[in-house]
């Protein structure tokens, strides 16, 4: 395994049910790491709806399965080309993909058209993400809900592993389900449960006991904020949102998590 620790980079991966809020916080997380212009913050959103590029303001003109299907047809259309070549232009055609602003670089990994296996073009593509991810300090995933995608299309390794639940009993299960698939689907050094969009002082009470997975690590409460829900519904730029409680609760997260800042 890659030793991440040594080098410095930390690849956060977050994960969770829909609907519970996970490209916000992923959003918060960015915008807590870019704050001090010294680091280098990659963004990857690995969630085909490609909600964290509008979370960031950030405008998608080609996605990292656009490569993929391109190249997939062109193998099917029987042209042939020198692996060296290919890996060359993908290598191209990642850089071409990346969205820059200051401190920020954004990847959207975007929605396969062909399914099944093309497990030569999954590899080369998911070794390009891992070099490009050695250029930066921070890599923050926004995952779709299941762990084992973020292996299958993204990267094997992470340093630290984010699973994000609502108050639901429902929320709570998806996530203990995607804890225990996490333990063969990828491989990562620490992980840790949040719990979003809590209302009242009770509720973060009574959640915060033994009511959550056992396995799992707990990193805090965030509470419910007016703020980000009306952020969300413009689809504005949460880098641009003020500070507020959510974004203080998300930083004493990540801080607990063992990440630093």
């Amino acid at each position: 395994m890659h030793n991440r620790e040594k080098d410095g980079t930390k690849i956060i991966a977050l994960c969770g049910k829909g609907g519970v809020g996970k490209t916000s916080i992923s959003a918060v997380i960015v915008k807590i790491l870019t704050r001090n212009p010294k680091n280098r913050v990659l963004a990857i959103d690995a969630d085909p709806a490609v909600g964290l590029a509008t979370a960031l303001g950030i405008d998608v003109t080609k996605t990292v399965d656009d490569i993929r299907n391109d190249l997939i047809r062109r193998v099917e259309a029987g042209k042939s080309e020198d692996k060296a070549n290919v890996v060359a232009r993908l290598d191209y055609e990642m850089f071409s993909a990346l969205v820059e602003k200051e401190n920020l670089a954004f990847l959207a990994i975007g929605r396969p058209e062909k399914e099944g296996c093309y497990c030569q073009v999954n590899h080369i593509l998911k070794d390009i993400i891992a070099s490009l991810a050695d250029n930066f300090d921070y890599v923050v995933i926004d995952g779709e809900a299941g762990v084992e995608q973020v292996n299958r299309r993204v990267m094997e390794n992470v340093s630290h592993l984010i699973l994000v639940s609502d108050a639901s009993v429902k929320g709570l299960n998806v996530v203990k389900t995607i804890q225990d698939i996490s333990k063969t689907a990828i491989q990562y050094e620490k992980s840790g449960l949040i719990l979003n969009r809590i209302r009242e002082e009770e509720e973060t009470e009574r959640l915060s006991i033994p009511s959550t997975p056992s396995t799992l690590h707990f990193l805090g409460c965030i509470p419910e904020d007016g703020q980000i829900r009306r952020y969300d519904m413009e689809g504005r730029n949460l880098l641009e949102l003020p500070d507020c409680m959510a974004i203080q609760a998300t930083r004493n997260c990540v801080v607990r998590l063992g990440i630093p800042i």
